[in-house]
């Protein structure tokens, strides 16, 4: 009889592992700019050992590229070949002002989610290393500044609407390192009234 609760104990522990291995995460990202684009959402589950950024420290290049141009394919492979990320999903489209789009994963430790505001320089949402307890919660995500390109404004170095110039950048005297973003500032072609914003950016939550 003992054997058999033992048999019986250890076949819950190995299904309630299972269980907990599968768990999977609803994450409901809401662009709550009134005029910014934001690029397709990645969002990553993640160990407490991982920091995609870190406030004061020099952006990655594969960072940079999502908050520079919204082109994510160097910071998928990153996520995709780092130790202690659990899982990691992008939408397949941009959020318009207002819109929300739900992604899911495998869940983790920590959830981190990022996308371009397209219409700056290098700025990017960002929910950093959110703790996730019971598989439900809310939060709100302000807006960074990559440090990795000059902030201009000008249509020249702008990749979103109205400009739409990818891949054109200043690096000369850019601020070199992930801080929270300044905005948009009255001083080129962007007009603070209609492509700036209030922290926070984006609402994500999490079921």
């Amino acid at each position: 009889m003992k054997r058999i609760r033992h048999i019986l104990t250890i076949g819950a522990l190995l299904t309630g592992a299972a269980a907990a291995a599968q768990a999977q995460w609803q994450v409901t990202i809401t662009n709550a700019t009134n005029n910014q684009i934001v690029s397709p959402p990645i969002v990553v589950s993640h160990s407490a050992s991982v920091d995609i950024w870190e406030v004061g420290q020099p952006a990655s290049d594969a960072l940079a590229a999502v908050a520079e141009d919204a082109d994510p394919v160097a910071l998928l492979d990153l996520l995709g070949s780092l130790a202690g990320v659990n899982d990691f999903a992008i939408a397949s489209d941009v959020l318009l002002p207002g819109q929300s789009v739900t992604l899911e994963i495998a869940s983790g430790a920590r959830l981190s989610a990022l996308g371009m505001l397209v219409t700056t320089n290098d700025t990017f949402f960002g929910l950093d290393s959110a703790s996730v307890r019971g598989g439900n919660a809310s939060f709100y995500a302000p807006a960074y500044d990559a440090g990795s390109e000059r902030n201009t404004q000008r249509c020249a170095h702008i990749p979103g609407p109205p400009c739409g110039n990818p891949f054109v950048r200043v690096t000369g005297d850019a601020e070199g390192f992930v801080h929270i973003s300044p905005g948009i500032q009255k001083k080129a072609q962007l007009n603070p009234r209609l492509h700036g914003w209030d922290n926070p950016v984006v609402k994500v939550v999490v079921n």
